[in-house]
């Protein structure tokens, strides 16, 4: 259960469905030579997440909690996106998605309004321990 007092310093809403990096990839020749690229509906996400989102003036430098509510619009697509998602917060919300210690995502379903809501919040994780040592409470 989420903790009401929790303050996220990252919330934000983007509209459309994600689609997965890893899931449809393509094979393409690129100087003659083939390549793996992602799907067009998962670099078609990308650019409507880049045109959506606003980065923060600050972006957090410490290791960080992300919790994504994925609104999709049919019961076919998986949580797959998770890795997209954590790529293209970077130079949004955080540096670098290695600061991603603790990840949640939870799967939804909007016909009309396929979406995802964002929040990230930094987390203090002992390194000699790790994120396994915090209560759920300290990072939810």
């Amino acid at each position: 259960m989420l903790d009401s007092n929790v303050k996220w310093v990252f919330d934000q809403t983007i509209l459309g469905e994600p689609a997965s990096a890893k899931n449809s990839r393509r094979i393409v020749q690129i100087q003659g030579k083939p390549r793996l690229i992602k799907s067009k509906k998962a670099l078609s996400y990308c650019k409507a997440f880049v045109s959506q989102a606003v980065p923060m003036e600050n972006l957090i430098s410490t290791d960080v909690a992300v919790l994504l509510d994925v609104y999709y619009a049919t019961r076919r697509p998986d949580l797959a996106a998770m890795d997209l998602l954590m790529d293209l917060l970077e130079d949004v919300a955080y540096l670098n998605d290695r600061q991603v210690k603790a990840s949640q995502s939870l799967w939804n379903l909007d016909k009309l309004n396929p979406r995802v809501r964002i929040r990230v919040r930094p987390i203090v994780v002992d390194s000699s321990t790790g994120t396994s040592s915090l209560l759920p409470s300290e990072i939810w």
